[in-house]
């Protein structure tokens, strides 16, 4: 009986083998077929997590999208015809220059903010402002600034798109950028990054060292043509003016300048009102040459702020009553970092107003409060001393 079960077990292995044998193809077929349907099946569920994923990601890229869209409007493209002397001969040639730029209104008129490198040199006729909707115009009027860069140009249009500006003195390193111009003549070219640093001074660009400087140094592509136009944050607010890069071919390499936009509203509220920058005078000279050996002498643990060299008789720092030797550490609530950023915030306080200073002399810390009146006629102002913080609480 056992036997025959073995034999009828060998039968059955023979058979089976048999028919597996035959059938081989058709079998291997199946199982290669389930084994794709699994691994399609993967594939799928992967691609299904891939298309989630990227829904997330493409509601917050949405907002960059929505940005530059709200942004457009505001935002020109300048082209300017100039007329410069050739380096030989003498004889002049007429020169295109292309920039952006972006609309103000103030007054209920519109204006153009730009660069004063865009368009100098060139009169009222060979400047084109091309506007989104496709208008062209020329300003009707030009003013400019060369210690900062900047220039305003009036328009007649209506139903223009104003800018929207924030407030520069709130960026921070790290933030995510905008630049929006018209790179090689490409209006309406946008590019993104961070913000690098802040605080750029003493900048020689394009030959010319600016006399007033602050600059935001950010990564986003800035070239030849994106001078004047906007450095945006994701709110769709103006913080910066493109104006410079550093460069050794000539074109983006990541480091890029712009003009704080609390800066350039100041000189264009000024050129608009008067037609010329109406900046404050403290009447004091500053040691350049201020360094960490010098803080420390002076009681500081860093180096920090600026020491006076010189006050000037009947300057409002004299008639506030500064003196030879002091170091002034804050300037209307501003840390002061150096001889130039106290230029730079002196030159941005409107005149006629009286601001606190924080100076530091002899190690004690007092504060003043000085009025500031404007360069052409500060001689003539007369005060009272208001030499120290008990004084200031009367």
């Amino acid at each position: 009986m056992v036997r025959f079960k073995s034999l009828l077990l060998a039968g059955f292995l023979i058979f089976a083998g048999a028919v597996l044998v035959s059938n081989w193809p058709l079998l291997r077929a199946q199982i290669a077929a389930a084994f794709a349907t699994d691994a399609n099946d993967r594939r799928a569920q992967s691609f299904d997590r891939l298309d989630r994923d990227v829904l997330q990601l493409e509601q917050v890229l949405s907002v960059v999208k929505r940005t530059i869209k709200l942004a457009a409007p505001f935002v020109v493209h300048i082209e300017a015809k100039k007329h410069e002397n050739a380096s030989r001969g003498g004889r002049s040639r007429t020169v295109e220059e292309d920039g952006a730029g972006i609309i103000l209104l103030r007054d209920r008129k519109y204006y153009v903010l730009t660069n004063r490198h865009v368009i100098q040199n060139a009169q009222k006729r060979q400047i084109t402002i091309e506007l989104e909707d496709g208008r062209r115009l020329h300003p009707r009027e030009i003013f400019t600034d060369a210690d900062t860069d900047m220039a305003v140009l009036a328009l007649s249009a209506d139903e223009l798109t104003p800018a929207r500006i924030g407030n520069s003195n709130d960026v921070e390193v790290g933030d995510f950028v905008l630049a929006i111009g018209s790179p090689f003549g490409l209006s309406w070219s946008a590019s993104h990054g961070m913000v690098s640093a802040k605080g750029r001074r003493d900048l020689k660009l394009g030959g010319e060292t600016l006399k007033y400087q602050d600059f935001i140094q950010t990564d986003a592509a800035i070239n030849p043509g994106n001078s004047g136009g906007p450095l945006l944050n994701l709110r769709g607010e103006v913080i910066g003016l493109n104006t410079a890069i550093a460069s050794a071919s000539g074109v983006n390499e990541g480091v890029g300048f712009c003009i704080p936009i609390n800066m350039a509203m100041f000189v264009a509220r000024q050129l608009i009102d008067h037609g010329v920058v109406r900046r404050a005078k403290l009447g004091v000279s500053l040691d350049r040459e201020f360094d960490a050996k010098k803080a420390r002498l002076a009681g500081l643990k860093r180096l920090r702020g600026t020491r006076l060299t010189s006050v000037e008789e009947g300057s409002p720092a004299g008639l506030a009553g500064m003196r030879r030797g002091d170091v002034i550490l804050e300037f209307d609530g501003v840390g002061v970092d150096s001889d130039v950023h106290l230029v730079n915030l002196v030159s941005m306080t409107p005149i006629d107003r009286v601001v606190p200073i924080v100076i530091l002399r002899e190690g004690r810390r007092m504060r003043v409060k000085c009025k500031l009146i404007g360069r052409s006629n500060y001689s003539r102002l007369r005060r009272k001393p208001v030499r120290s913080e008990d004084e200031l609480a009367n």
